[in-house]
């Protein structure tokens, strides 16, 4: 396990599906508190939530969190944590994991996994995680996206399509006989600092453009993810009111 990282929470309150959804409240605590501590539990020896919103600010301050404020202008969380970074002075070698503010349910080993993936693949600007899909229920379901791996296990791609695709799934002899090749990507992502600090200087791709997926621009500069395999399924995020209900029934059940 990896000893030191860091992890920064970008937390945004206008939603176009779910307005003020970091401190939509689940059990009781605002959705943002629930994964705060999620990734206090992970080990991370500095956690940091990165907003623009004085809400937010004021809410966190409550748990009480370690807030950085940040620019209302980023397109993404990743250039937010570019700015916290860049505003807290951290050296190009420390490990940065961006968890998201609306997964209450990432396991934290999960959280800890990420990084420690990040400190032992040398080669990889960023690591990220995914698991098997068990069935092909969720294959052609653009919400769940998809990542296809290289022998070392590096991303070659990842998309919304159901990849990779098998053309004759009855054939024998491909290699993959009685196994679903298909991995669920996890959006949780490990960054080393100096990384962070170029990733805003990098244009958009085309792909990433076509696909809505942030992480093609890393593969289309040619920089290197490296993708580990979950020992867990982690909980559903929250993107809607429907997500909000079902992950606070989750947990009452817990």
């Amino acid at each position: 396990m990896n000893d030191s990282f860091k992890v920064v929470i970008p937390a945004r309150y206008a939603s176009s599906r779910l307005p003020g959804k970091p401190l939509r409240e689940l059990a009781g605590r605002p959705m943002l508190q629930h994964v705060h501590e999620r990734a206090t539990e992970s080990g991370a020896d500095e956690v940091v939530i990165a907003t623009d919103d004085e809400r937010i600010e004021a809410a966190a301050r409550q748990f009480p969190a370690d807030v950085c404020m940040t620019s209302a202008e980023h397109t993404s969380g990743t250039e937010r944590l570019a700015e916290v970074v860049a505003a807290r002075g951290w050296d190009d070698g420390v490990i940065v994991v961006n968890l998201q503010g609306d997964e209450p349910l990432m396991p934290a080993a999960l959280i800890n996994q990420v990084a420690s993936d990040l400190a032992a693949h040398e080669p990889a600007s960023i690591t990220t995680l995914a698991y098997p899909l068990e069935s092909s229920i969720n294959e052609t379901d653009p919400h769940v996206v998809k990542v296809v791996l290289d022998r070392e296990g590096y991303a070659l791609y990842f998309s919304r399509a159901p990849v990779p695709w098998h053309r004759d799934p009855h054939e024998t002899g491909s290699g993959m006989d009685g196994v679903n090749p298909v991995l669920h990507h996890v959006g949780l992502y490990a960054y080393r600092a100096g990384f962070l600090k170029h990733y805003s200087e990098l244009e958009q791709a085309p792909l990433e453009v076509f696909e809505k997926l942030e992480q093609l621009r890393v593969l289309w500069h040619g920089y290197k993810i490296h993708v580990g395999i979950t020992a867990e399924v982690p909980g559903p995020g929250v993107d809607t009111a429907e997500d909000l209900a079902l992950v606070e029934q989750l947990m009452l059940n817990n």
